[in-house]
């Protein structure tokens, strides 16, 4: 036996050990209780789930070291707390969260009439419509309403916490509808989207890294009530390491259904949690509620993110929005540095270093730095989507 073969062999019993006898470890972690004290924060706890007011946050931000404190709280919660928060009032312009809703819904419609989206990660086609690459189908469509939706600070703050700087959204809309079926539970991005053979191809240290290469979100966009089938989550179960092959295990998955969270949400409110939280979409048992949520996958700056985004259209199509509503005074200096951090490109690699060389630093400028830059500056659009253009030209290779 090569020394390859030999190495994969042992990683296989490794994962095999994990999987078949770690179910003791596993109920330990999520039997714990959490420590409304141990969180300062938050304003509360609903089932194992930590809960943060939007106003409060919103507040409190203002301050350096109280925002400072609060991404440490996120941090610790997401990484040895219940592994997930819940923020009332995330977006708390209700007319914002309905017009996104609205043109959600035309999306959606548009994709019935040709047979377009579709399909789900873990539930049967048809239970629900999802849109694919919504951040940019949002933008593209209604520029104005976009920037508003993610001028949105407690969305920036908890993408920071867990990721840092120059982090990466996507999103895609989710809309269960009345019947529809509950998710199978299941890790998320990147090792959860992977087959347990493929799974055992990598090694230890890479299912502890994952999770730091991502968060989960959800933004509700209507009441949620437990009926309708909102997220159902195992806090605690972030932590433990041998989940992403042991899950699909049906004492795991029987242990999910017995114990799981499930809380009510409502319109404007957010989840977060770490993407390694054992976690579902519930059935929806109502009549006429058509659970919408928009689902957020945040990426580290370092990760790959789920989806190709055409950042720079983003930004091509932002600039003049977000120059107005600085000239105008309809969103704060604070929104607009949030709405750019959610659809220019934060960090500046990978790019062509012939044409994009670092000039008076260790790297070259990023989108997100020339976005910031030209609007602070006042450049005239017509100036500033030039400079765009070109700074996407120089970073291909």
């Amino acid at each position: 036996m090569d020394a390859r073969t030999l190495i994969g062999e042992r990683q296989r019993r490794v994962w095999l050990r994990a999987g078949s006898g770690a179910f003791g470890t596993f109920r330990d972690l999520v039997e714990q209780t959490v420590d409304p004290a141990q969180w300062p924060f938050a304003c509360g706890m609903e089932q194992n789930v930590l809960i943060y007011d939007g106003d409060e946050i919103r507040e409190l931000e203002q301050d350096a070291d109280s925002r400072t404190e609060l991404m440490a709280e996120w941090a610790e919660a997401f990484l040895d707390g219940p592994g997930v928060i819940a923020i009332r009032n995330a977006v708390e312009d209700q007319e914002v969260i309905d017009v996104a809703t609205g043109v959600f819904e035309r999306i959606i419609e548009e994709q019935r009439s040709t047979d377009a989206g579709g399909g789900d990660h873990f539930a049967k086609p048809g239970a629900n419509d999802r849109i694919w690459n919504a951040l940019q189908k949002h933008c593209l469509a209604a520029p104005e309403n976009f920037a508003r939706y993610w001028g949105s600070v407690a969305i920036d703050l908890a993408s920071r916490a867990w990721l840092g700087d120059g982090y990466q959204v996507t999103a895609q809309v989710n809309r269960v509808n009345p019947g529809g079926e509950a998710q199978t539970a299941h890790r998320d991005y990147h090792l959860g989207f992977m087959t347990p053979e493929r799974l055992e191809a990598f090694p230890s240290l890479v299912h502890k890294l994952s999770p730091a290469l991502t968060l989960q979100g959800a933004i509700a966009h209507c009441d949620m009530p437990v009926e309708s089938g909102p997220t159902m989550l195992l806090p605690f179960s972030q932590a433990f390491h041998e989940g992403y092959i042991a899950y699909s295990d049906q004492r795991y998955q029987d242990w999910f259904r017995a114990h799981r969270s499930q809380l009510p949400l409502n319109k404007g409110d957010a989840l977060f949690f770490n993407p390694a939280l054992m976690h579902a979409a519930g059935s929806n048992v109502s009549e006429n509620i058509y659970r919408t949520a928009n689902l957020l996958q945040v990426s580290s700056a370092f990760g790959r993110p789920i989806e190709a985004v055409d950042r720079t259209r983003l930004c091509l199509h932002l600039y003049p929005v977000l120059l107005a509503a600085r000239r105008d005074g309809t969103m704060t200096d604070r929104e607009i540095a949030c709405a750019i951090a959610a659809s220019a490109e934060g960090y500046p690699f990978p790019t062509n270093l012939d044409n994009d060389p670092p000039v008076g630093g260790l790297a070259p400028s990023s989108q997100s730095d020339l976005m910031t830059e030209l609007l602070f500056a006042g450049a005239a659009t017509g100036e500033a989507l030039e400079a765009l253009r070109a700074q996407a030209e120089r970073k291909r290779s």
